[in-house]
């Protein structure tokens, strides 16, 4: 079933939503080190900074678009070995995830992406994206440099 597109109207209340959440998470999430707009592109669109432990930071950004809200956090550069074991380990992966999956991005980057639709949006469904990618990227960064840079463990 196709995705009805949000109004304007529909829209600034949704990133009103959005912005009210973040605000929240900002202040009271411990993980999330920082939250911010992005107020030149003209879209509707945020950048949060979140504090891991296999990874020291790393930011998720959250686009709101007319059908959908879409997510994404960069995991990791292209591997420099093992491309294809590392690519299989992750598809592998992508069959235990909900809403997200592993993705092959600008300059063979690997990112973790996903959506929903804009009548989901709601805290709960904003609070299990932020802690799922926030999982995913705990469990599964530190054994995907392991394969795709091997050589820099050996030893």
């Amino acid at each position: 079933m196709t995705q009805r597109p949000s109004t304007d109207p529909e829209l600034v209340a949704l990133a009103d939503r959005i912005e009210a959440w973040l605000e929240r998470q900002r202040t009271d999430n411990p993980v999330v080190a920082a939250v911010e707009r992005d107020e030149e592109s003209g879209e509707r669109r945020w950048f949060v900074r979140v504090r891991g432990e296999a990874k020291d930071v790393f930011t998720i950004w959250f686009h709101l678009q007319q059908r959908t809200l879409h997510y994404e956090t960069y995991v990791m550069p292209a591997p420099e070995e093992n491309a294809g074991t590392l690519y299989e380990y992750l598809l592998r992966q992508n069959a235990r995830l909900y809403g997200a999956a592993f993705a092959i991005g600008v300059e063979d980057a690997v990112f973790l992406v996903g959506q929903l639709g804009n009548d989901a949006i709601d805290d709960d469904e904003l609070d299990r994206v932020l802690g799922s990618l926030y999982m995913w990227v705990e469990r599964f960064f530190a054994p995907a440099l392991r394969i795709g840079f091997a050589s820099r463990f050996a030893g």
